[in-house]
C-alpha cells in the first residue's frame, strides 16, 4: 500500500544478454509484467530491425489464426477458453506452429473452393431444373388448346414478306432462349427487350418461389424463370446481348417434350448426387473447424506471446561482438531481486552458461510514475489517471479518493432507497465477477460500468448512509424514534391546509434528534424547503472548505519530500493562512451561530437576533460597518469579533504579496549569488530554483536548462492570481452538493406524488391492476431517472470537485505512466482488437 500515497522509486538499468539466452530471458520478464524497455534504435527503420523477419512470420501467422476464427464464427462453433495462458514457445516451435496453420489454412480453403464449385453447380441445376419445369408449362399450353393466342403471337411476330413467302413453304417456326434473371431487373429488362427488339419479340415469366443460394456470399436471393419467342438469328443475336448485359443466365432447353423430361430427369438425378457430396463436404469441413476451435485460444496467445518477444528484442542494442544484445529499462527497485531470478530462470531454460547482468545507472531523466494497484484501487487510480498521471513521487490523491469520492457523491445523491438500488448492482457485480470478466464484450457502456464496479457500490453504500441522515427514502421517511415536535393541530386542520408550518419555539420539544432528521419535516409545509435549504447549504460549504484545506496541506507532504523550502515557506503557509484566515473563519461562525442561538433562547441569544452569515463574511471584506441590531440584540457574536475580523483580513490580503513574489525575488537573488558562494541552507541547485528534486533518478535535477526569471514571475502571478480567485470559485463551487441533493429529492418527490400516488388512492380489484402498473411505470422512472441519470450527473459534478477544487492545491499530474511489458496486457489489447474488427 506504500506506493499507493506515493509512487514506486524507479531505477534505469542496463541488462546484458547472450544472444541464445535472449529469448527466454525476455519470454520471463514478459511473464512478470515489471520491467519497461527503452527503444536504443530510435533512428533505425522498422523494417531494417534485426528480428523483422520473425515479427514478419508472427504476422502471417496471425493472418491465418484469424481466417480461421472467421470460419469458426461463421459456423457458431463454439470455441474451448480453459482460461489459462500458455508459456511463450521456444523458436524451434515456431516451425511447427507454422506447418500446422499452413496445413489448416490449405485444406479449409480447398475445402471452401470445391464447396463453392460444388454450390455453383447445384445452382445451376436448380435454375435448370426450373426453367424445364416452367417453360414446359408453356409449351403444354400451346399444344392444349390455348392455339389461338399462339397464332395471333405469331402472326404479329412474322412480317407480310415472310407471311406471303411462308404461305408457299409451309408453316414459319420462332426461335427462342429461356433463362433465370434476378427479380428485381425483370422490369428493366422487360422494357429494354420491347425497345431494343421493336415489339418483335414475346416474353413469358414466371416467379421462383423458393429462394435460392448464392455461392460466393451465401445470401439468398429470389429469381425468375423467362422465354423469350423472336423470328431470325439477327433478333436471337440481340436478345442475348440484352440478357449479357443484365446478367441473366441462359440455359439450353430442347424443344421436344421427350427430350425435355428426359432432361429433366437427368437433371434430378445430378442434384440428388450434389446434394449428397454437399452433406460430405460440410461434414468434412465442420470436422476442421472443430479440431481447430479447440486450440485456437492457445494458438492465439503463443503466437502473440512470440510477436511480443521479437518486437522488444529489436528495441535492445548488439555489442561489437554480435553475440550480446544490451537494453536499458526502467524496473522499480522493490522488484529488483524478483526480476534478477527471472533472469536467471530464462537462462536456465536457454541452457546458456553465461549469467545476464542488470547494471543500475545514474539518469537525470524523468523516471515513470508506477503505482501499484489490486482490483480494489485499480478504478480510483483511473478516476486519478484520467485528469493527468502523477509526477514522479508526487503525492497521489487516489487513496484519500476512496473515502471523499463515495462521500461527496453521496452527499448530492442522499436517498435510502436510491442507494440500496446502487449497491446492490454494484455488489451483484463484485459477486459475478470472475464470471462477467470472463465474458468480454466490446460494449464500452457495459465496460465502464463492470470497470467501477466497487465505486458504484461503495456510492450506493454512503448514499444509504446520507439517506438516513436526511431521513429520505423514495421522498418518504422512517419514523424509527417517533417524533421530537409536539404537534398541535388536529386532523381537520391538516386536511383542510395545504402549507403547514412547524414553529420551533412551540412544537419543538428541545432535545435534539437520535439520528438523521425529525421524520416531521416530510410532512412540514412551506417551511420545510427553508429548513432544509439551510442545513444543506451549510454544510457544504463546511464539507468545501475542509476539503480544500486538506488538499492545501497535501501539498506539504509534497514540499518536504522533495526538500522544497521555498515553495513550503512562501507557498504553503501564506495559502493555508489565507484559507484559514478567510473561510475557515466562515465555518466557525455557522458553528457559533448553531451553538448560541434557538427559537427558545430570550434576547440577546433568539432567533430574531441571530445575523446572517453571508452578509457577515460581506461586510468583513469589504470593511464595511455593520447595520444596526435590532432592539434588544448584540451586534456581534462574540466579543472582538470587528477586530478579530479587520486582523484576519488584513493579514490574509498581507499573504498575497508574499505569494506572487517572494518565491521569485529569492530564485533571482539566489541566482546573482550563485557564482559567489553557495546559499546557506539550499541543498541543491535545484531546491534553489524552486525545482524539486527527488534523488538520483528524481524529475528535474541541476542538469536541467535553467528558467527564464521573466518565465517565472509569470508563472508566478498566474498561480497565485488563479490560487486566490479560485478559494472564492472553489468554496462557491461546494454548493452544488446542496443544489442537486435538493433537487434529487424534490424529484423524488414529484414522481412520488404524481405517478405512485395515484396507484395508491385506487380501491378494490380494480385499484390493484391500476397499482401493478403505475408501480411498474414508477420504478421505470426511478432506476431511469433517479438512479441512473442523476446519478450520473452527481458522479460527475463530484468528479470535477476533486479535479478542480480539490488536486488542483497541491496535484500537478505532469508524469506519464509506467507501461510495463506484459504479456497480460498485451493478450487483453490483442483480444480487444480483435473483438472490435
Amino acid at each position: 500500500m506504500g506506493s499507493l500515497f506515493r509512487s514506486e522509486e524507479m531505477a534505469l538499468c542496463q541488462l546484458f544478454l547472450q544472444s541464445e539466452a535472449a529469448y527466454a530471458c525476455v519470454s520471463e520478464l514478459g511473464e512478470l509484467g515489471l520491467v519497461q524497455f527503452r527503444d536504443l534504435n530510435p533512428d533505425v527503420n522498422a523494417f531494417q530491425r534485426k528480428f523483422v523477419n520473425e515479427v514478419r512470420r508472427c504476422d502471417e501467422m496471425e493472418r491465418k489464426l484469424r481466417y480461421l476464427e472467421k470460419e469458426i464464427n461463421k459456423d457458431g462453433i463454439p470455441m474451448l477458453d480453459t482460461g489459462e495462458s500458455p508459456e511463450a514457445p521456444q523458436p524451434r516451435e515456431m516451425i511447427d506452429l507454422e506447418a500446422t496453420f499452413e496445413k489448416l489454412e490449405n485444406e479449409l480453403r480447398e475445402v471452401n473452393q470445391n464447396a463453392e464449385a460444388l454450390k455453383r453447380n447445384f445452382l445451376e441445376l436448380t435454375e435448370l431444373k426450373h426453367i424445364l419445369r416452367k417453360t414446359q408449362v408453356f409449351f403444354d399450353e400451346q399444344e392444349g388448346g390455348v392455339n389461338q393466342t399462339t397464332e395471333s403471337m405469331t402472326r404479329a411476330l412474322i412480317t407480310d414478306e415472310a407471311r406471303t413467302a411462308g404461305a408457299s413453304m409451309g408453316p414459319v417456326q420462332l426461335g427462342f432462349v429461356a433463362g433465370v434473371i434476378l427479380r428485381e431487373r425483370l422490369p428493366a429488362f422487360e422494357r429494354m427487350l420491347w425497345r431494343a427488339c421493336r415489339g418483335n419479340v414475346f416474353l413469358r415469366q414466371a416467379m421462383i418461389e423458393t429462394p435460392l443460394e448464392d455461392p460466393t456470399n451465401g445470401d439468398q436471393v429470389h429469381k425468375s424463370v423467362f422465354i423469350i419467342f423472336f423470328q431470325g438469328d439477327q433478333l436471337k443475336t440481340r436478345v442475348k446481348k440484352i440478357c449479357e448485359g443484365f446478367r441473366a443466365t441462359l440455359y439450353p432447353c430442347p424443344e421436344a417434350p421427350a427430350d425435355r423430361r428426359e432432361m429433366a430427369m437427368g437433371v434430378m438425378t445430378r442434384i440428388e448426387d450434389l446434394n449428397t457430396v454437399l452433406g460430405q463436404t460440410q461434414d468434412h469441413r465442420h470436422r476442421v473447424l472443430v479440431a481447430a476451435a479447440k486450440n485456437l485460444k492457445n494458438w492465439f496467445v503463443k503466437v502473440r506471446k512470440i510477436k511480443a518477444i521479437y518486437h522488444t528484442l529489436n528495441l535492445f542494442n548488439l555489442d561489437v561482438t554480435q553475440k550480446c544484445l544490451i537494453a536499458e529499462c526502467w524496473v522499480p527497485l522493490l522488484d529488483f531481486e524478483i526480476i534478477q531470478l527471472a533472469l536467471r530462470r530464462g537462462t536456465e531454460r536457454s541452457g546458456s552458461s553465461v549469467p545476464p547482468i542488470l547494471n543500475r545507472m545514474q539518469t537525470f531523466e524523468n523516471p515513470p510514475t508506477y503505482n501499484r494497484t489490486n482490483k480494489f484501487t485499480k478504478a480510483f487510480q483511473a478516476l486519478i489517471d484520467a485528469y493527468g498521471v502523477a509526477s514522479y513521487r508526487e503525492m497521489n490523491p487516489a487513496p484519500y479518493t476512496i473515502i471523499t469520492f463515495p462521500f461527496l457523491f453521496a452527499v448530492m445523491f442522499g436517498d435510502l432507497g436510491h442507494g440500496a438500488i446502487m449497491a446492490l448492482f454494484g455488489l451483484w457485480m463484485i459477486r459475478k465477477e470472475k464470471g462477467l470478466a470472463a465474458q468480454k464484450t466490446d460494449n464500452e457502456i457495459w465496460n465502464i460500468f463492470f470497470g467501477g464496479r466497487y465505486i458504484i457500490f461503495l456510492m450506493g453504500v454512503f448514499s444509504m448512509y446520507t439517506g438516513l441522515i436526511y431521513n429520505d427514502i423514495f421522498s418518504k421517511s422512517l419514523n424509527i424514534f417517533g417524533s421530537h415536535w409536539q404537534m398541535s393541530y388536529n386532523k381537520s386542520t391538516v386536511m383542510e391546509n395545504k402549507y403547514l408550518q412547524l414553529s420551533p419555539k412551540e412544537d419543538y420539544e428541545g432535545s435534539p434528534y437520535p439520528f438523521g432528521m425529525d421524520p416531521i419535516w416530510q410532512v412540514a409545509g412551506s417551511n420545510k424547503i427553508i429548513f432544509h435549504n439551510a442545513y444543506k447549504m451549510k454544510i457544504s460549504i463546511i464539507f468545501g472548505v475542509t476539503h480544500m484545506i486538506f488538499g492545501v496541506v497535501m501539498s506539504w507532504h509534497n514540499h518536504t519530500y522533495f526538500r522544497n523550502r521555498i515553495s513550503m515557506i512562501y507557498e504553503f503557509i501564506p495559502q493555508l493562512a489565507f484559507l484559514l484566515l478567510l473561510f475557515f473563519y466562515m465555518v466557525l461562525l455557522m458553528f457559533i451561530k448553531w451553538i448560541k442561538f434557538a427559537a427558545t433562547n430570550e434576547k440577546p441569544y433568539s432567533e430574531a437576533c441571530a445575523p446572517s452569515i453571508l452578509i457577515t463574511f460581506i461586510d468583513m471584506v469589504l470593511f464595511n460597518t455593520p447595520k444596526p441590531a435590532p432592539e434588544g440584540c448584540e451586534l456581534y457574536m462574540f466579543w472582538g469579533q470587528h477586530f478579530v475580523q479587520v486582523l484576519f483580513v488584513v493579514l490574509a490580503v498581507g499573504c498575497i504579496p508574499i505569494m506572487l513574489l517572494a518565491k521569485p525575488m529569492l530564485i533571482m537573488q539566489a541566482r546573482k549569488l550563485a557564482n559567489v558562494q553557495p546559499i546557506a541552507g539550499a541543498s541543491s541547485d535545484a531546491e534553489v530554483g524552486g525545482v524539486s528534486n527527488g534523488g538520483p533518478n528524481g524529475g528535474g535535477g541541476p542538469h536541467e536548462e535553467e528558467e527564464e526569471m521573466s518565465e517565472i514571475f509569470i508563472h508566478q502571478s498566474i498561480h497565485t492570481i488563479e490560487y486566490v480567485l479560485g478559494s472564492v470559485s472553489h468554496t462557491a463551487s461546494y454548493l452544488r452538493l446542496w443544489a442537486l441533493s435538493l433537487a434529487h429529492a424534490q424529484l423524488a418527490e414529484v414522481l412520488w406524488t404524481m405517478v405512485l400516488s395515484i396507484g395508491l388512492k385506487q380501491e378494490g380489484w380494480f385499484g390493484g391492476v391500476i397499482l401493478t402498473c403505475v408501480f411498474a411505470f414508477w420504478a421505470i422512472l426511478t432506476v431511469g431517472i433517479l438512479v441512473l441519470m442523476e446519478g450520473l450527473s452527481a458522479f460527475l459534478h463530484t468528479l470535477r470537485l476533486h479535479w478542480v477544487e480539490f488536486q488542483s492545491k497541491f496535484y500537478k499530474g505532469q508524469g506519464y505512466a509506467f507501461q510495463p511489458f506484459s504479456f497480460d496486457a498485451i493478450i487483453e489489447n490483442g483480444s480487444a482488437a480483435t473483438e472490435a474488427e
